[in-house]
C-alpha cells in the first residue's frame, strides 16, 4: 500500500507538472480558435507563425538574447568559479553567499534597480541594456552549476600538473576544464532556459519598439492570445526539451562509448 501511495503521488506531481504544457501542445494542432471545443488537426497555426513578422521577430529577439547571455554567463562564472576556489574559506564563504542574494531577490526588484541604474547613468534603454541585464542575472546560475564541480577536482590536480611542467592555460585545459565541463554545461542550459523565460527584468529594461516572446504575448493578453502562440510555445518546449536530453545523455554515451573502446584496447 505504501509504494502505491508513493508511485501515485509521484504520478500526480507529474500530472499537475505537464498536464498545462500537455492542454498547450493540443490546443496547438486544433482548427478551432476556441479553447473549449475540438474542431479537427491542423497545421495552420504554425503556418500562420511563419508568416507573422511581429511573432518572428520576436522569437529572433529571444533566441540572440538568451544565447549570447548564456555563452557571456557561462564564460564570466566559470572564471569566477576559478577565482573563488582559490580564496580562503572564509572570503569564499561570503561570496557564495553574496551570489544567493539574485537568486532569491525578487524578479521586480532586480528589473527596478538595473532600469535606475541605466538612467542614473544617462544610458537610454535598448537591446543592449537588456543584453547586459540578462546576462547579470544569468551569472548566479552558473556559478551555482559549476562551483560544486568545482569543489570535486579541488586544486591538488591542478598543482600536480604545474608541478609536472605544465603551463597554467594548459594545465586548466587539460586537467580541470574537462572535470568541470558538465557543470558548465548544465550553468548554460540553466541561464538559456531563464533568459528565454524572463518577462519582468526584459519588461523594465528593454527600449520602445523591442519585444521579446514574453513581453509580446503579455501584449496579447489584453485582446485575446492567438493560437500561433500556442504553436510558437510548442517550438520552444521541444526544442528546450531536445537540449536537455542531449545534455544528459550525451555524457553517458560518450563514457559507454570510452569504456568500450578500453575494453577493445
Amino acid at each position: 500500500m505504501k509504494k502505491f501511495l508513493e508511485k501515485f503521488y509521484l504520478v500526480l506531481i507529474f500530472i499537475f507538472l505537464y498536464a498545462p504544457i500537455l492542454t498547450l501542445i493540443v490546443l496547438s494542432f486544433n482548427e478551432s480558435r476556441s479553447m473549449g471545443s475540438w474542431s479537427g488537426f491542423t497545421l495552420k497555426w504554425y503556418a500562420a507563425m511563419l508568416q507573422d513578422e511581429t511573432m518572428m521577430e520576436a522569437l529572433k529577439n529571444t533566441l540572440v538574447i538568451a544565447l549570447v547571455s548564456a555563452v557571456t554567463a557561462t564564460l564570466i562564472g566559470t572564471l569566477a568559479c576559478v577565482a573563488i576556489q582559490k580564496m580562503k574559506p572564509g572570503t569564499r564563504g561570503v561570496i557564495l553567499a553574496l551570489n544567493q542574494i539574485p537568486l532569491l531577490n525578487a524578479d521586480i526588484v532586480t528589473g527596478i534597480a538595473l532600469m535606475l541604474t541605466f538612467l542614473a547613468f544617462g544610458i537610454s534603454l535598448n537591446m543592449g541594456t537588456v543584453l547586459f541585464s540578462h546576462i547579470t542575472f544569468c551569472i548566479p546560475y552558473v556559478i551555482l552549476s559549476v562551483m560544486p564541480k568545482m569543489k570535486q577536482v579541488g586544486g591538488y590536480t591542478y598543482e600536480a600538473a604545474l608541478d609536472l611542467g605544465a603551463s597554467p592555460a594548459y594545465a586548466f585545459w587539460k586537467v580541470i576544464l574537462p572535470e568541470i565541463r558538465p557543470g558548465m554545461v548544465s550553468g548554460f542550459l540553466m541561464a538559456f532556459t531563464m533568459s528565454v523565460d524572463d518577462f519582468i527584468i526584459t519588461h523594465f529594461t528593454r527600449g520602445a519598439g523591442i519585444n521579446t516572446l514574453s513581453t509580446m504575448i503579455y501584449g496579447q493578453v489584453r485582446v485575446g492570445i492567438r493560437p500561433s502562440i500556442y504553436a510558437l510555445s510548442t517550438l520552444v518546449f521541444g526544442t528546450v526539451l531536445i537540449l536537455l536530453l542531449i545534455a544528459n545523455y550525451l555524457p553517458g554515451y560518450r563514457a559507454r562509448k570510452k569504456a568500450r573502446e578500453e575494453q577493445m584496447r
